[in-house]
C-alpha cells in the first residue's frame, strides 16, 4: 500500500486545477459510482444559464465585482506613488554628493517629504485588504444563498420526477449532484469570480499606469500578454486532460479496495488473493503514469510563466537603462515599471490555476441543471380521499404499462378485487408482480387502460391521499438511524406511545424490544445492524400497522427469514389484513395455498385465476410452478406443509 499512499500525497500536493476534481473525496462522497467531473459538453449555454440563475444576486454580485475592483485600484496606485520616493532618495544622493551646495536643512526636508508618501503607502495597503477581505466575505455570503437555493430547487424537482429517473439512475450519482457539483459551484463562486474580478482589473490598471509612466517600455509587457496567455492555456488544457485521467484511475483503485476489503472473506474463500493484487498492481501503475504526467504539467505551467515574465523583467531593466541614460525617464520610473511588470503577470498565473476548477464547475452546473430539466410526473388529481372513507374496491381494467416502449410487459390486464379480499399474486421472476404493485401506488404511470378505487380511477387523486391508503411490508427492510419508537410511528408521527406499543404487540414485536437495552428508546445503528432479519421485519409489520391502511401490500415479507420467526410474521401479517384489501406477492407457494384467489402471472398478465384447489385441477401454468417446487417431495411432506400452513394461519 506504500505506492499507493505516495501517489496519493502526490495527488494532494497538485496546483489548484484539480482542486475540483479531488473535491468528491474530500466531502466522502467517492467511489466509482460518483462521476467524473470533466468537461461541460456546452460550455457556453451553461454559463449563460448559470448567470441567469445568479439574477436574484446580482446587487451582491455587482457590489462584490465593484468591491474587488476599487481594491485593486489601490494596490496598483502604489509603485506609481513609490517611484517619488525613489526620485527624492536619488535627488538626496546627489545632493550629498555635490559639495557645492548648502548643507542646512537638506536632511530634514528629504524626511519631511518622504514620510507622508510612505504613510500614503500604507493606508493604500490597509484599504487594499480591507476591501479585498469585505468582497471575500460578500462572495462566501452569495455563494452560500445560491448552495442553499440550489440545493432547495434540486430537491423540489426531485420530488416531482417519476421513479424511473431513481430506478435508472445509480444513487452516487443523485447524490454527487446534491454534494459534489453544487459544492464545487459554491468553490467558485466564492473564490475563482473574486480571483477573475481582481487579475483583470489588475491588468488592465498596470497597463494603463504603465502606460502614464513610458508608453515605449509599456510595449515589452505588452507584446508579453499574448505569450503568456497562449502558453498558459495550452499547458492548462493538457494538464486537465491528464488531472481528469488521474482522478479516474484514483477512483478506480478506491473502488478495488473498497470492493477487495467488502469481499475478503469470499477472496480467501476462493484463493483470489494473487488475482487481485495483480488488477491493484495493474491501476496502480496506471495511477503512477497518469499522477506523473499531470504534476509535471503543473509543474511546467509556473516556470513557463515566470520565464516569459524574467525576459520582461530583463527587457524593462535594458530599456529603461537606455532611457534613463538618455534622460528620457527617471530611476523611480523604471523601478515603477519593475514593480508593474510583477502585478502584470500574477493575475494571468492565478487565472491559469484557476481555470481548470472554473470548468469543472461549469460541468458541475451542467449536471445540477440537467436535473431541472427532467421530465415531470404528470399532475396530481384533486379528488380528496381518506382511509376512512375508502372501502378497499380495486378495479383494472385493460391495463397496458412497459418500462421499455419497445419492450412491452403488461399488455392487457383485467383483474377485480372487492372491498376486504385476499389476493395472492404468483409467477415466475420477471412476470410483472412488482410491477402491478407500483401500477397500483401510482409509482408509474400506465400507458393504456384504468386502474379504479371505489370506483375513481386513480389519477383523480392526489398521489399523497392514494399513498395513504396503503400499507407495504417488502422483502428489504428500511430501516433508519433513530429509536425503535420513531421508526415503527414513520408513518404516523402523531402516534402516541400507548399506540406504537400496541401495534408492536400487535406485530409480535412487543417481546423482543422490551428485551433490548432501552426498550422502545434504544437507538438503532445504521441499516439497523444491531438487530435481525427477523427482527427488522416484524418492526416494519408495526410499522404498517400503526397507519392502519385499507389496502394491504405484502411483497415477499417472509422469504429471508428462519421458519421459526416466518410463523411470528405470518401471524402478524393475518392480523394486519383482517377486513382488509390485501395483495400479497409470494414465490414459496406453500404460504399462499389457502388464499381466496391466487393470480398467476406469466409476461405481464394475469394466466391463471383461482383458488388453490381449482387451479391445480386445471393442471396448467400454476400446476406446473407449484409442481416444480416440490420436485422429489413426498405427498407426506406436503401434508406437513399444509398443516403448518393452516397452523401459521390460526
Amino acid at each position: 500500500m506504500s505506492e499507493y499512499e505516495n501517489n496519493q500525497n502526490l495527488a494532494s500536493n497538485a496546483q489548484p486545477q484539480q482542486q475540483g476534481l479531488d473535491l468528491g473525496r474530500a466531502l466522502g462522497v467517492g467511489g466509482p459510482d460518483i462521476k467524473e467531473v470533466d468537461k461541460a459538453e456546452n460550455f457556453k449555454a451553461t454559463l449563460f444559464r448559470l448567470v441567469k440563475y445568479l439574477r436574484p444576486q446580482y446587487p451582491m454580485l455587482i457590489a462584490m465585482i465593484l468591491i474587488a475592483a476599487i481594491g485593486a485600484w489601490f494596490a496598483i496606485w502604489v509603485p506609481d506613488i513609490m517611484k517619488k520616493v525613489t526620485n527624492a532618495l536619488v535627488d538626496s544622493v546627489q545632493y550629498f554628493v555635490d559639495i557645492t551646495r548648502p548643507s542646512e536643512g537638506g536632511n530634514n526636508q528629504l524626511y519631511s517629504y518622504i514620510a507622508p508618501v510612505l504613510w500614503t503607502c500604507a493606508i493604500l495597503y490597509v484599504l487594499n485588504a480591507l476591501f479585498q477581505f469585505t468582497s471575500g466575505l460578500i462572495a462566501a455570503s452569495m455563494s452560500q444563498r445560491v448552495v442553499s437555493r440550489m440545493r432547495t430547487d434540486v430537491k423540489n424537482k426531485l420530488d416531482k420526477v417519476p421513479l424511473s429517473y431513481f430506478d435508472a439512475t445509480p444513487l452516487g450519482d443523485v447524490l454527487s449532484r446534491f454534494t459534489i457539483d453544487i459544492e464545487m459551484i459554491s468553490l467558485t463562486l466564492q473564490d475563482s469570480i473574486n480571483q477573475i474580478i481582481t487579475g483583470v482589473m489588475t491588468v488592465v490598471g498596470v497597463f494603463i499606469m504603465m502606460m502614464r509612466i513610458d508608453w515605449l517600455l509599456s510595449i515589452i509587457a505588452l507584446v508579453s500578454l499574448p505569450l503568456l496567455l497562449i502558453v498558459s492555456t495550452a499547458i492548462v488544457k493538457r494538464s486537465q486532460v491528464e488531472f481528469a485521467r488521474q482522478q479516474k484511475r484514483i477512483g478506480q483503485l478506491n473502488g478495488h479496495i473498497e470492493e477487495m476489503y467488502t469481499g475478503h472473506r469470499v477472496i480467501k474463500l476462493y484463493g483470489h488473493e494473487e488475482e487481485s493484487i495483480m488488477t491493484y498492481e495493474q491501476i496502480n501503475q496506471a495511477l503512477k503514469r497518469a499522477t506523473r504526467k499531470s504534476q509535471f504539467l503543473a509543474g511546467v505551467i509556473l516556470p513557463s510563466i515566470k520565464f516569459i515574465d524574467n525576459l520582461v523583467y530583463v527587457g524593462i531593466c535594458v530599456g529603461g537603462g537606455i532611457r534613463a541614460g538618455s534622460g528620457l525617464v527617471t530611476i523611480g520610473d523604471i523601478q515603477a515599471l519593475l514593480s508593474y511588470t510583477r502585478q502584470f503577470a500574477q493575475p494571468i498565473e492565478n487565472i491559469s490555476n484557476i481555470a481548470n476548477t472554473i470548468q469543472s464547475s461549469i460541468a458541475a452546473a451542467e449536471r445540477v441543471f440537467q436535473v431541472f430539466d427532467l421530465e415531470e410526473m404528470t399532475p396530481e388529481g384533486e379528488r380528496r380521499i381518506s382511509v376512512a372513507e375508502c372501502e378497499g374496491t380495486v378495479d383494472i381494467e385493460h391495463v397496458a404499462f412497459s418500462y421499455d416502449k419497445e419492450k412491452p410487459l403488461i399488455t392487457d390486464l383485467s383483474l377485480h378485487v372487492n372491498a376486504g379480499d385476499s389476493i395472492a399474486i404468483v409467477g415466475p421472476t420477471g412476470a410483472g408482480k412488482t410491477t402491478l404493485v407500483n401500477l397500483l401506488m401510482r409509482f408509474y404511470d400506465i400507458d393504456k387502460g384504468r386502474i379504479l378505487i371505489d370506483g375513481v380511477d386513480i389519477n383523480e387523486y392526489s398521489r399523497n391521499d392514494l399513498r395513504s391508503l396503503y400499507g407495504m411490508v417488502l422483502q428489504e427492510t428500511w430501516l433508519f438511524n433513530g429509536t425503535v419508537a420513531d421508526n415503527i410511528a414513520y408513518g404516523c408521527p402523531d402516534a402516541t406511545r400507548e399506540e406504537i406499543i400496541q401495534a408492536a404487540k400487535e406485530a409480535y414485536a412487543d417481546t423482543f424490544i422490551q428485551t433490548m437495552e432501552h426498550g422502545y428508546d434504544t437507538i438503532l445503528k445504521e441499516d439497523a445492524s444491531n438487530i435481525s432479519q427477523g427482527q427488522k421485519q416484524l418492526l416494519t409489520i408495526a410499522r404498517a400497522i400503526l397507519k392502519k391502511p385499507r389496502i394491504i401490500i405484502l411483497d415477499e415479507a417472509t422469504s429471508s427469514v428462519d421458519t421459526r420467526t416466518e410463523k411470528y410474521i405470518q401471524s402478524a401479517m393475518l392480523a394486519m389484513m383482517e377486513g382488509k384489501t390485501s395483495f400479497v406477492i409470494a414465490h414459496r407457494l406453500s404460504t399462499i395455498k389457502h388464499a381466496a384467489v391466487i393470480l398467476v402471472m406469466n409476461h405481464g398478465d394475469v394466466v391463471e385465476q383461482g383458488n388453490h384447489e381449482t387451479l391445480m385441477a386445471k393442471k396448467g401454468f400454476y400446476y406446473e410452478l407449484y409442481n416444480s417446487q416440490f420436485a422429489g417431495v413426498t405427498d407426506e411432506n406436503k401434508d406437513d406443509d399444509t398443516a403448518a400452513a393452516r397452523f401459521q394461519q390460526t
